[in-house]
């Protein structure tokens, strides 16, 4: 008599209010201890994992696509929708822009500050940041973003607000 062999079970990573895919990936890998190329195996959908992750989304992600993600990191197509611009919504994919103010309310990188158009925080009427205020370094993809911090000088995110100018 064969078993059947059961489907891997992964640690449920909750998404965050307003988070880009890019960054939930990346926290959804780190938690159940995948690589890029893992996940892409699981879902079946190879190497767009890695171009997600990276905000390159043309083509857009079809329902179909989504839907095997859904499947294995358990989250609601509908729901990962909402992590990805709005149709008609130009997304820059470099560099990569953050508000430190918003990070240290919620510790996570916002699809909006990808907007082609996008130049400032609406909520804290802040210039996006495009490096770290220190050092001066590009911030990497929001899927490699481990602690919140620089990752050359490991200043914090939040402790950039500080630094930010007014729009």
């Amino acid at each position: 008599m064969e078993i059947p062999a059961e489907e891997p079970r992964f640690f449920q990573v909750e998404p965050l209010e307003g988070e880009s895919l890019s960054h939930f990936l990346g926290r959804f890998r780190r938690e159940n201890y995948l690589t890029v190329t893992q996940l892409g195996k699981l879902t079946g959908l190879g190497a767009v994992i890695s171009r997600w992750e990276k905000f390159y989304l043309n083509p857009f992600p079809t329902q179909q696509e989504l839907g095997a993600l859904a499947a294995v990191v358990e989250v609601k197509v509908e729901r990962l929708i909402e992590m990805l611009q709005p149709l008609g919504v130009t997304m820059k994919p470099r560099p990569i822009l953050l508000c430190g103010a918003c990070y240290a309310e919620v510790p996570c990188h916002r699809f909006e500050w990808q907007f082609k158009e996008k130049m400032k925080c609406d909520r804290h009427q802040l210039r996006l940041l495009t490096k770290c205020t220190n050092c001066e370094t590009s911030f990497p993809i929001p899927a490699d973003w481990v602690q919140g911090e620089c990752p050359h000088c490991f200043l914090p995110f939040a402790t950039m607000a500080k630094r930010q100018k007014s729009y």
